[in-house]
């Protein structure tokens, strides 16, 4: 498996880890939603079903935005190696090395250190359409592109 398949499939893994997570969320707050009953203090009752409904609109929120990171995640052809940095990118720099797909933090791979980053964060519109051998400032650094896969 290729480092950039490695971090796909790490990716995805992070994606499904958080589905799970959300899906219970929301199944639990709707086994909450069922199985409260109204009680004698009413407005209390009401009160703990409004921040139900809030929790499950919250978790909704949460569920739209996996599946949008996933949608992204499919866009990424793993066996693609590009020259310019784009979506899918795995770019290596003097200060760290990078996968340009989804934000999900810190991957280590065969004792090199990558960081999973959104297209959208600071330091992916820096790199983005960039070449071997080009620079970016980052927080008055100079960052060297050496390679992209």
């Amino acid at each position: 498996m290729t480092v950039k398949e490695n971090l796909y499939s790490l990716c995805l893994a992070f994606i499904d880890s958080r589905l799970l997570v959300v899906n219970k969320t929301i199944n639990d707050i709707q086994n909450a939603l069922q199985s409260e009953t109204k009680s004698s203090a009413g407005d209390k009752h009401e009160t703990g079903r409004a921040m139900l409904q809030l929790e499950r609109e919250k978790a909704g929120h949460q569920l739209a935005e996996i599946e949008k990171q996933k949608q992204i995640l499919q866009k990424i052809n793993t066996e693609v190696n590009h020259q310019k940095v784009t979506l899918g990118s795995v770019v290596y720099t003097s200060k760290a090395h990078y996968f340009i797909a989804i934000s999900a933090g810190e991957i280590s791979i065969a004792n090199e250190q990558f960081y999973a980053i959104s297209i959208a964060t600071p330091m992916a519109e820096l790199l983005l359409s960039k070449q071997v051998g080009n620079t970016v400032q980052f927080r008055n650094e100079t960052i060297t592109i050496t390679k992209i896969l």
